[in-house]
């Protein structure tokens, strides 16, 4: 590999980051396009992000329901119901480039076609309340990932930034993980709250995700994930996804090699195989809903963004990072997305019956 400065892209990098599956497990871009009138989403997908994904060289990207505080909770059911019909307009209006895709055979053939796999996700449930039954509601709608909560509380469980109360998931939230597993919803613990995610580390009998989670070793944050809390998530066969948001990676050193420390201590804990990106990209997101600074969002930062990740254009720098400390080109692209895509292959839509048949054919 080439021995330039850290962050540099040179052509050997930019080789090695074209061969990658690069897997974003973590852009609000709905949130974005939802607020384009129906007619021009598709368009605006088009024109606006779909070139920041080809120059990241993004292959798979999952694309989470954000629900906005003036939507709690009475309005949640119908803007996540906007959102995700959103992202099939996308879909439909860019069939050439995307596709939104429910399993993991859906990624492989859109792969192999040269187009974007879309994953469809929910970030908060305030959309599902206690009525876990809406689960299949939401995964007939195309949704594969769930995160039970953000920054505060919903009817399931506690965010990280009510850490203060203690508490485990809700009866509701129990029933629920038992309903995500069944169907083939991937479960996320980004944003659940640190007694939260031990509970759900303690009933999680197929592998969780943290989609867009940094380490706390490095950066105290509620939002970051403590070095037993990676373990475990690891230890169900999931992946962490590193969260590049200045905020969440330093108090002030916000640089891509401060990234880098936060991919390095997560594989130096659990192997390269667990360690993915969940960039968080929100930079575009924010221009477009006139949000400065954003307290809601928790980014109380003079700059919340990383200077060369301020979307997902930038993302062969962490490709160059990786590379000038040394990262064996197997291990950059896992960390790139392969430890997603696997995962993805594996778990993504597959539920629980078809899992349990597959054993008993083997016994």
């Amino acid at each position: 590999m080439s021995t330039t400065a850290a962050g540099s892209v040179t052509s050997t990098v930019a080789q090695l980051h074209a061969s990658a599956t690069v897997v974003d497990a973590h852009n609000d871009l709905l949130m974005a396009c939802t607020r384009h009138r129906h007619a021009e989403q598709a368009h605006y997908f088009r024109t606006a992000w779909l070139p920041q994904l080809r120059a990241g060289g993004v292959k798979v990207q999952v694309l989470p329901v954000f629900i906005d505080a003036d939507h709690r909770p009475e309005g949640a059911l119908r803007q996540t119901l906007q959102m995700l019909e959103t992202g099939w307009r996308i879909a439909a209006g860019n069939a050439d480039t995307v596709t939104v895709c429910v399993d993991g055979a859906d990624i492989e053939q859109t792969l192999a076609e040269g187009r974007i796999a879309l994953v469809l996700a929910l970030e908060g449930c305030e959309a599902v309340g206690t009525d876990v039954g809406l689960f299949e509601t939401m995964h007939r709608l195309g949704v594969r990932m769930a995160s039970f909560t953000h920054f505060g509380r919903t009817a399931l469980a506690d965010g990280s930034a009510e850490d203060a109360a203690g508490s485990r998931l809700t009866s509701a939230g129990i029933e629920a993980v038992a309903a995500c597993e069944e169907l083939g919803i991937m479960l996320d613990v980004s944003h659940l709250g640190a007694t939260c995610t031990d509970h759900l580390l303690e009933l999680a009998t197929r592998p969780l995700v943290a989609s867009h989670s940094s380490a706390y070793a490095l950066r105290a944050h509620h939002r970051n994930l403590t070095d037993d809390r990676i373990r475990g998530i690891a230890g169900t066969g999931g992946v962490v996804g590193v969260n590049v948001l200045a905020t969440f990676v330093d108090e002030n050193d916000h640089t891509v090699r401060r990234v880098g420390d936060h991919i390095d201590h997560v594989a130096s804990l659990v192997g390269p195989g667990h360690v993915g990106l969940g960039p968080d990209f929100i930079k575009e997101v924010s221009s477009v809903l006139d949000r400065p600074g954003d307290v809601e969002w928790g980014l109380k930062s003079r700059r919340p963004y990383v200077p060369e990740l301020e979307g997902p254009a930038g993302l062969p720098h962490v490709t160059a990072e990786l590379s000038h400390r040394g990262w064996s080109d197997d291990d950059v692209r896992s960390a790139l997305g392969g430890a997603f895509h696997r995962l993805f292959s594996t778990e993504l839509g597959v539920p629980a019956s078809a899992r349990r048949g597959a054993t008993e054919e083997n016994a």
